[in-house]
């Protein structure tokens, strides 16, 4: 496979697809109208929002979902036993996943 050029930080991918991107749009616009049936239809997502877009799709797919409650008999746990020593291991022996929601808002 030949090496792709880049120029300033765009492939040649990314500078076609200026070009194609209307093409593209009007041929998954003809699709969707030959294809979006009441037994399947299509469901489009707004995403200039990628969070936004995610919680909606997620709402989606749940709403999507029969859900009826079920009663369930109270769990009883055991009393916990007496602390026998343990000392939980330094922060610095383990890699962590970093905490992105601390960065929601």
């Amino acid at each position: 496979m030949p090496a792709r050029r880049v120029i300033l930080g765009f492939s040649e991918i990314d500078l076609e697809s200026i070009t194609t991107g209307e093409d593209y749009s009007r041929a998954r616009d003809e699709m969707m109208l030959h294809t979006d049936i009441p037994e399947a239809p299509w469901h489009v997502v707004e995403s200039e929002d990628k969070r936004r877009a995610r919680i909606n799709m997620i709402a989606h797919l749940l709403s999507a979902i029969p859900y009826q409650a079920v009663e369930h008999e109270p769990i009883r746990f055991p009393d916990r036993p007496p602390p026998r020593g343990y000392g939980r291991s330094p922060r610095d022996m383990h890699t962590y996943v970093p905490d992105h929601s601390a960065a929601l808002t």
